[in-house]
């Protein structure tokens, strides 16, 4: 479409300008003196209607030069108009593409941090829960020294109580000699039986009460070893509980290595994406040096096309020039009737 206040009378005023100056006026010389201003298409259809009105007129000619120029003028402006919109459309193809692979490169770059972090956070949470471990492995460990330390102690005093009570046993068995002793020397020995009976009765006093503080001391202990039975337990259910996390560490860990090798699987398609990519850019660069080609042979042929002009313009000088020297020397036409009615004359 023309620009906006482009008139057939703006056109016809560049053309008569340019035919002035002695240049041909092609739809690009127009559109030049017109300020790069209007489409060509209207200049070209403006200047056949020129063209148009002109030739209906008396005695009106059209030059084949001018006919061949216009038709290389429309076919250059055709072939510039095509080969800018070819590279138009292959420049926005490729970046349409880049712009593509740009975004799934960084959608991917993206993935591959997240997925980074996470195994990372697993992998320092894994050597927490082993450092846990380990050091309730220890711990339960100590306790188990603690309770057979402990089962070392009850069965020494197990064994010093057997042993207070076979004294005892041996000390009932003297007892009872020494009354049997008593009862046949009942009077000569009675004070002496006294003093035995008092020292026996002092020495089953002093084992009573060692064998008191030993059942304390045994019952004191064996709720201690309910006690620690019980925390045994308890660090044997947690320990198949860090047991179980273990395994579910594991298994996230084995399902981390799953998204690690996609992850890889995302790296090496990064790769194919970015060889595509260079592949891409060296098409663009063919394409643009394709461009650079079709310019310069756009080039050549406007030079050669402006050298049709000239020599077509040096044409229609010479044809001019031979019109008007071959009217001169036409001869003039010879009345008859003048010639019958004086034939002396001639």
């Amino acid at each position: 479409m023309a620009r906006g206040g482009l008139y057939k009378s703006d056109v016809q005023k560049a053309r008569d300008a340019l035919r002035a100056q002695g240049k041909h006026p092609s739809v690009d010389a127009v559109r030049v003196a017109l300020g790069n201003t209007g489409s060509k298409t209207t200049i070209h259809r403006y200047l056949k209607e020129l063209e148009e009105e002109e030739g209906q007129g008396p005695g009106a000619k059209v030059a084949v030069s001018e006919a061949l120029q216009d038709l290389v003028g429309r076919l250059a402006g055709r072939l510039h108009e095509e080969a800018e919109a070819i590279v138009t459309e292959a420049r926005q193809r490729f970046e349409a593409q880049l712009q593509e692979r740009g975004q799934a490169l960084e959608r991917a770059q993206q993935e591959a941090g997240a997925l980074s972090a996470q195994l990372q956070r697993t992998e320092t949470a894994f050597h927490e829960e082993q450092t846990a471990h380990a050091a309730i492995r220890q711990t339960l460990a100590e306790r188990v020294t603690e309770v057979a330390q402990l089962g070392e102690r009850i069965a020494g005093l197990t064994t010093r109580l057997a042993e207070h009570e076979a004294h005892a046993q041996s000390l009932e068995q003297k007892h009872q000699h020494a009354r049997e002793a008593l009862e046949h020397y009942r009077t000569s020995v009675k004070e002496q039986r006294e003093q035995e009976q008092r020292r026996h009765e002092h020495q089953v006093q002093e084992l009573q009460v060692a064998l008191r503080q030993a059942n304390e001391t045994l019952t004191a202990k064996n709720h201690e070893l309910l006690q620690l039975n019980r925390d045994n337990s308890q660090w044997l259910e947690r320990h198949g509980r860090m047991e179980r996390e273990l395994a579910d560490a594991r298994r996230g860990i084995e399902a981390q290595q799953k998204e690690l090798d996609a992850l890889r699987l995302t790296a090496a398609e990064h790769q194919a994406l970015q060889t595509r990519w260079a592949q891409d850019t060296q098409t663009l660069e063919t394409v643009r040096a394709e461009f650079a080609a079709t310019r310069a042979d756009l080039t050549k042929e406007r030079e050669r096309r402006e050298q049709a002009e000239a020599e077509a313009l040096r044409a229609g000088v010479r044809l001019t020039t031979l019109e008007q020297l071959l009217a001169q020397l036409r001869p003039e036409p010879v009345d008859n009737s003048s010639a019958q009615k004086n034939p002396a004359t001639r």
